[in-house]
């Protein structure tokens, strides 16, 4: 059995406090590390917060990896572990893109996924390559929230030989919640759905409860909402793909 330890953090962003938000990480990934796990998965957009871009705007995102990253490659290194950062970038032509990076416990930047649909992402583009990405001899799809909206990107990944699906996410309840889509998705491949979901509150959408999950063959092993930010860890069985955990390690941040 080749056993991983995965870590969700179900944080609390600011929507345009970039300095809060990058303490934010560094402080849960150290402590995330400290539980000697094997990958960490953050949020979408968890740099910035969602619906940033009212607030502060667009023309601070740069190509990555920028000054902070670089950075956070370092601090990444430092730690032993792998991570799964949501956070805009610019394109060399301008392009704004919704992002994910895979940054590897080396400290390089083995691979990332820019979302697909950007229909509730005004300020950015639509990604065109969808690819899973080879993490420690494990091919992993990523599904970047309304990504799995539709079946074309899980498919898509299964096809190109995804072993399993990591879905950072902001979806919370309301308007437009999540209605099955990762469920329906996890049936579909048959692939098992990671959920790395958020709390608190942006602009004009609410995440208080919003579900970080584990999903397999469109059920819910494990759940977890809260209204502080929280680390959330589990085993994982990369050989059959099965979780191990009966249930989160749960640990709360510390209130600032």
């Amino acid at each position: 059995m080749k056993k991983i330890r995965i870590v969700l953090l179900h944080l609390l962003p600011v929507a345009g406090d970039i300095r809060y938000n990058r303490n934010l990480i560094e402080k849960a990934v150290q402590l995330a590390a400290a539980k000697h796990v094997d990958w960490i998965i953050t949020p979408e957009l968890v740099v910035s917060g969602l619906q940033f871009s009212k607030k502060i705007g667009t023309d601070w995102i740069k190509q990555q990896p920028d000054e902070w990253m670089t950075r956070f490659f370092a601090l990444v290194k430092s730690l032993n572990t792998n991570v799964f950062l949501g956070c805009p970038e610019s394109s060399a032509n301008g392009e704004l893109y919704n992002s994910v990076f895979v940054i590897s416990r080396n400290g390089e930047l083995i691979g990332r996924q820019r979302k697909i649909s950007s229909i509730t992402d005004d300020w950015s583009h639509s990604g065109t390559i969808i690819e899973p990405i080879d993490l420690e001899n494990i091919k992993v799809g990523i599904v970047i929230c309304a990504d799995a909206y539709t079946k074309n990107v899980a498919d898509t990944l299964l096809t190109k030989g995804a072993e399993m699906i990591i879905a950072p996410s902001a979806w919370g309840p309301g308007l437009h919640e999540p209605s099955g889509e990762w469920e329906q998705r996890s049936i579909e491949t048959g692939l098992p759905f990671i959920v790395c979901n958020r709390t608190g509150e942006d602009e004009t959408v609410t995440f208080w409860g919003a579900k970080s999950l584990v999903i397999e063959n469109g059920k819910h092993l494990l759940s977890h909402q809260s209204v502080k930010s929280a680390i959330l860890t589990f085993e994982w069985d990369a050989e059959k793909m099965e979780l191990i955990s009966p249930d989160f390690e749960i640990d709360y941040l510390p209130e600032e």
